[in-house]
C-alpha cells in the first residue's frame, strides 16, 4: 500500500484519538509546597536530589530519578540559576531502549546512580561549559551561578508519560519501559520552585535531546519559579513545525512526530502536548508539536528565547529520518547518506526559522557545521568552531551573552558561506568521535 495512503489513514485516526484526549487534559499547576525532594545542603559541589516516588518520576528501567544541584557561593549570583537538560538518544523499540544495536538508542538505560556526575555522561560537569565552574576549554557567565543538571534516562527526549512493553526483538522476554521524561521534568520544576524560587536570572538550556527537553519543560519551570528575568537556549534539539496531517514531502519529520505521539504518550490526557496546550491555550496546537517553539514566545513575551543548530547536523537528522525513509537507510553510513539527510534537514530548518521571524523575543543561531560529533550540538565540550564569520560572530558565546542581556535585540544569524571548521582544543576528541560513529554506522 502506498506510504501516502497509510500515512493519511493513520493521521485521521490519531487526530480523533488526540482530540478527545486534549479535551480531557488538565492545566499544569506547580506543586512547590508538598514533598518535592530533599532541600540542598552544600555549596560548590554536586549534590544528588532524588525525586520522590509520589511524583511519578523514574528512569526507563523504573529506578528512582535523580538530578543534581551545585549551588554557588558567589553572593552576587546567589539568585541566578542555569538549568541544563542532558542529551542522548531515544527509543520506541526493545533493543534501542536497552542501547543495543546503535548509538541512537536510549542512554542511561540502567538508571542514574548517586555518583553520576563523576561517572556518567556529565563527565563531572565538563560535558558542556554551562555545568562546570572552571571549564578548561570555555568560559561562560553562568559558571558562577547556581547550576542544576537534569540527566536523561527515559528515551523520550524528556517528554514522555507512558509505560510501554517492548518485545519486538525478543518476544519471549519483553521489557517494561517507563517513558517518564515529562514526570521527571515536573519534579525538577517543582523542586526549583521550592528551593530556588524567584530567581533574578534564570536560564533553561539543553543539548540534543536536552534541547527538546529545555523547550518542552520551559513553561513548567517558568511557572514554578516565577523569575524576574528568564531565558532559554535550546541547542540542537529542534521541534520542527510539523502538522500531524502533513505529507512526508511537506514535512519530513512527520513520520517521526506521529510515531512518538503514540509511543511516548504525548497526546494522552496526561501527555505533555495535551497538558501544555491545556495550560497555555494560545501557545499552539497538539496537532503541531513544533508550535511550542513559537508558542513560548507568545505566552512569555518578556522572556528571551534562543535556538541553535547546525545545518550539517548528521546525528539528529539521522534520528529524525533514517528509520522512516528506506531510501536513506539503504545507503551505507557516510557522506552519501549524510547528504540525503541534510536535504530534508535544511528544508525543515527553513520552515522552522520562518515561523520564528514574527516574534521579536526569539533569536536563532545557525552555522553550517563543525568537524565535531558530525556537526551535532554547539555547546558540547566547548563553543569552538561555532562562529559565523560573515556575521562577525566569533562563536556561540556571543549569542549566549546577547541572550542574557535584556537591553539588546536578539541575534538572528544563519550562515550562508557553508564553512566546517575543525574546532581548536577538541580536534583529538573530534577524530575519536568520527571514528566511533563510523564504527556504529551513523
Amino acid at each position: 500500500m502506498p506510504r501516502q495512503i497509510v500515512h493519511g489513514a493513520l493521521s485521521v485516526l490519531t487526530l480523533v484519538v488526540a482530540s478527545s484526549a486534549w479535551s480531557a487534559a488538565a492545566p499544569w499547576v506547580p506543586n512547590t509546597t508538598g514533598n518535592v525532594g530533599p532541600a540542598p545542603t552544600t555549596f560548590n559541589k554536586w549534590e544528588a536530589i532524588e525525586a520522590p516516588a509520589s511524583s511519578g518520576a523514574s528512569c526507563g528501567n523504573g529506578s528512582p530519578y535523580r538530578f543534581f544541584v551545585n549551588r554557588t557561593t558567589n553572593a552576587a549570583n546567589a539568585k541566578k540559576t542555569v538549568i541544563m537538560f542532558e542529551g542522548g538518544g531515544a527509543c520506541w523499540e526493545q533493543n534501542a531502549c536497552q542501547m543495543k544495536g546503535g548509538l541512537l538508542g536510549a542512554t542511561n538505560y540502567n538508571g542514574i546512580p548517586t555518583n553520576y556526575m563523576s561517572t556518567g555522561l556529565a563527565l563531572g560537569g565538563l560535558i558542556t561549559p554551562f555545568t562546570s565552574r572552571t571549564h578548561p576549554l570555555q568560559k561562560v557567565q553562568t559558571q558562577s551561578w547556581n547550576i542544576v543538571y537534569v540527566p536523561y534516562c527515559t528515551g523520550d527526549v524528556h517528554t514522555g508519560n507512558k509505560v510501554a512493553t517492548y518485545g519486538d526483538a525478543d518476544p519471549a522476554n519483553p521489557i517494561t519501559y517507563y517513558h517518564r521524561g515529562f514526570k521527571n521534568g515536573e519534579a525538577v520544576a517543582n523542586w526549583v520552585g521550592r528551593y530556588l524560587p524567584k530567581q533574578d536570572k534564570l536560564l533553561v538550556t539543553g543539548f540534543s535531546a536536552g534541547g527538546v527537553g529545555a523547550t518542552a519543560m520551559y513553561g513548567l519551570i517558568r511557572l514554578a519559579d516565577q523569575p524576574k528575568q528568564s531565558a532559554m537556549l535550546a541547542d540542537s534539539g529542534p521541534l520542527f513545525q510539523v502538522d500531524r496531517n502533513a505529507s512526508p514531502e511537506e514535512a519530513p519529520s512527520v513520520l517521526l512526530h506521529n510515531k512518538i505521539r503514540v509511543a511516548w504518550g504525548l497526546d494522552g490526557d496526561n501527555g505533555l502536548a495535551s497538558r501544555m496546550i491545556a495550560t497555555f491555550p494560545t501557545a499552539g496546537t497538539v496537532d503541531n508539536l513544533g508550535s511550542l517553539t513559537t508558542g513560548l514566545a507568545k505566552v512569555f513575551p518578556q522572556d528571551r528565547l534562543g535556538y541553535a543548530v547546525f545545518q550539517a547536523d548528521a546525528v539528529f537528522s539521522s534520528f529524525s529520518y533514517t528509520k522512516f525513509y528506506p531510501e536513506i537507510a539503504a545507503v551505507p553510513a557516510g557522506a552519501k547518506r549524510d547528504a540525503l539527510l541534510k536535504t530534508k534537514w535544511v528544508k525543515e530548518i527553513g520552515s522552522w526559522v520562518d515561523a520564528m521571524k514574527p516574534y521579536a523575543n526569539t533569536g536563532y543561531y545557525i552555522p553550517y557545521g563543525r568537524d565535531f560529533i558530525k556537526a551535532h550540538t554547539l555547546t558540547t565540550a566547548s563553543f569552538a568552531g561555532t562562529g559565523i564569520k560573515e556575521a562577525n560572530l566569533a562563536d556561540l558565546g556571543v549569542f549566549v551573552d546577547n541572550l542574557l542581556d535584556p537591553n539588546q535585540p536578539l541575534i538572528r544569524a544563519y550562515e550562508t558561506q557553508r564553512t566546517t571548521p575543525n574546532p581548536s582544543g577538541i580536534a583529538l576528541i573530534s577524530w575519536i568521535n568520527t571514528a566511533f560513529y563510523a564504527l556504529f554506522g551513523i
